[in-house]
């Protein structure tokens, strides 16, 4: 469906891959097939991402930079409900992939409402955390008054939303497991919209500030969610058209076995993705040691991270789907000429899209603050991103492969490299001084150190990540995870 839909995204995609193919870097049909998954998972990500910087502009228009450090602080809780949703749902596209290819129904059905079961058992007891705990969990990061009741204020009602975030992942990545990227991305994508105009509306004209924000992430989540039951129950949306596959609900609903295998390949990318989102907690304390107009530039940076990380919402689960449809077939050489070839596409994608936003790094900037004294220290912070963002692309592109077949520890073990071993101390000595024997406390290394930071917490995990794609265990271990014995050539 998507090569009916002419768009720049995949214009600039292709564009960019055919350069590729003509120095003979990677195949014009591998960039065909990755691009059509790929660009509607990007134009996704693109929606999300600036929703998130539209309600850190909006907010901060309304109410001022403590706002923007209060919602700052809540958007780590809230993200857990993507680390903990979208672990699982990486072992739902791992495993609805595979059993797409070899035609396997019902046991793709069962994946489906495995995902669903473990990541409603996960997610209703942490929205339970937030609702009733937010000014302790806020306290915990922020230590300014205003800044933490606006956090409060937000991480309240938003944590209402945070089962059916985890739910719509689950949606998702079964669509993109099923070779249809188009669908989600009109049904996030929309959502995505929604939830901007009902944050204006309820910030702007019914001045409800913070909490006018979270209702409408929430109501947007909601949303989506039942536009994503309806299509898999009926087969059919309005105005989306079918859907490639459907879930039936009927008993068994789930089996040991299958829960064994959603957790299995599930819990280590839990654990990478609570890895990155859990480290966001010391890091913003840390960061808020420099002050609060420090705090602010580093939020603002790593909103524009985030847009510009978007590129590996689609190359990632595309590499992840189409890997895994060859390891369905048992064709092991076709899933590592798919898995080398995303990586290299996907990687130059984030190369031009690190660039333009270096280019323009001041513009961009002012998009978010008018300040001419937080301005520079905005600016610097966004460069710092460019550079940063680039290794996110490299170990985003060698995941996919391992995420399709099941090795999904070694992610795990980059994310918690890069994060606590790395990037948090070196933080931290930015704005701690140390006692050392027979000398004088170290001076603390300053904000340079914060820079620092936020490459090494990419870097890190990009070389440990392609380190285990370039060993190739990862197609043994596919072979415990296929639905029948599919022999490997």
């Amino acid at each position: 469906m998507a090569s009916r839909v002419p768009n720049p995204f995949r214009w600039l995609l292709l564009s960019i891959g055919y350069l590729l193919a003509r120095a003979d870097v990677v195949d014009p049909r591998r960039v065909e097939r990755t691009t059509d998954l790929a660009w509607p998972r990007i134009v996704t990500g693109i929606a999300r991402m600036s929703k998130s910087a539209a309600d850190v502009a909006m907010v901060g228009i309304a109410l001022g930079p403590a706002a923007i450090a209060g919602v700052g602080f809540a958007t780590p809780f809230w993200g857990l409900a993507f680390a903990f949703g979208g672990g699982v749902a990486g072992a739902t596209i791992s495993l609805v992939s595979q059993r797409y290819s070899a035609n396997a129904d019902d046991e793709l059905s069962l994946a489906v409402t495995t995902s669903a079961f473990v990541v409603v058992a996960i997610t209703v007891p942490l929205a339970a955390l937030f609702w009733t705990l937010p000014e302790g969990l806020i306290g915990l990061v922020g230590d300014d008054a205003a800044s933490i009741d606006y956090g409060a204020d937000y991480l309240h009602i938003v944590a209402l939303g945070v089962p059916f975030a985890g739910l719509n992942l689950i949606g998702s990545r079964t669509l993109v497991g099923a070779d249809d990227a188009w669908t989600p991305m009109m049904l996030r994508a929309g959502g995505a919209v929604v939830n901007v105009v009902i944050n204006a509306v309820l910030l702007f004209v019914l001045e409800l500030g913070v909490v006018g924000a979270a209702i409408g992430t929430v109501a947007a989540n909601v949303l989506v969610l039942a536009a994503f039951i309806t299509g898999f129950t009926v087969g059919w949306l309005p105005l989306i058209g079918e859907f490639p596959v459907t879930v039936r609900l009927r008993r068994p609903y789930t089996t040991l076995a299958d829960v064994r295998d959603v957790i299995d390949i599930g819990t280590p990318l839990v654990f990478t993705n609570v890895a990155r989102r859990a480290a966001q907690f010391p890091m913003l304390a840390i960061v808020a040691l420099f002050g609060p107009n420090v705090v602010a530039a580093y939020v603002v940076a790593r909103r524009v991270r985030d847009l510009m990380d978007t590129p590996g919402w689609g190359f990632s689960l595309a590499s992840s789907s189409l890997v895994g449809q060859e390891l369905g077939t048992g064709d092991e050489r076709g899933a590592d000429r798919y898995g080398q070839e995303v990586l290299r596409f996907g990687t130059a994608v984030y190369l031009f899209s690190a660039a333009g936003v270096f280019l323009f790094a001041e513009q961009v900037g002012r998009l978010f603050v008018d300040d001419p004294s937080i301005l520079p220290l905005v600016t610097t912070f966004i460069v710092v991103a460019c550079i940063s963002v680039i290794f996110r692309g490299v170990s985003g592109g060698a995941t996919g492969p391992l995420r399709a077949s099941g090795d999904t520890r070694w992610p795990f073990y980059g994310q918690l490299l890069g994060l606590y071993v790395f990037a948090l101390p070196l933080a931290a000595l930015g704005a701690i001084s140390l006692p050392v024997p027979l000398l004088d406390a170290v001076t603390p290394l300053g904000i340079e150190a914060l820079y620092a930071a936020l490459i090494l917490e990419t870097l890190v995990p990009a070389v440990i990540t392609y380190y285990r794609f370039t060993t190739g265990h990862w197609k043994v271990v596919s072979r415990s995870y296929r639905p029948q014995s599919s022999h490997s050539d």
